[in-house]
């Protein structure tokens, strides 16, 4: 029988949040998650824990530290959630609906830059930061299902 207290739960100050728009389908949704959050980890190592191990000792790659909560909301709800997150400076990650018709990052990063940031047609966004300045950010969203 184990004697050892259970250590209590980690709490985050932080939050990793994605915003997604409720129109998408679900091979969308799982793909605009995925490469979203893969931009926290390039500009944010403190979201990135420790590598991973099996009881064999074959190692694993290191993964985000913090869950990821799942939103979604209408375009318009994007939409306000990105001019939030710009104006309170959060780290971001964005992806349009062009993304969608390019198959390599540089015609996706190309397909951004074409367009004017209150034009971008947003279908996903990815924001990190104060629990409370993310939950501000994404105010009229709803976890997704």
């Amino acid at each position: 029988m184990n004697t050892e207290p259970t250590p209590d739960p980690i709490r985050f100050d932080t939050k990793i949040a994605v915003l997604l728009r409720e129109d998408l389908e679900t091979w969308q949704r799982l793909n605009v998650t995925a490469f979203l959050v893969s931009g926290l980890g390039t500009q944010l190592p403190e979201v990135i824990g420790e590598p991973y191990e099996d009881a064999d000792g074959v190692a694993y790659l290191p993964m985000l530290r913090q869950p990821v909560l799942v939103f979604e909301g209408t375009k318009e709800t994007l939409t306000a959630a990105h001019t939030r997150s710009l104006s309170r400076a959060l780290p971001r990650a964005v992806f349009t609906s062009d993304l969608f018709s390019t198959g390599n990052d540089r015609d996706n990063r190309a397909a951004v830059r074409a367009v004017g940031t209150a034009e971008l047609d947003l279908v996903g966004l990815a924001v990190y930061g104060p629990r409370n300045a993310v939950d501000k950010v994404l105010k009229g969203a709803r976890m997704h299902p």
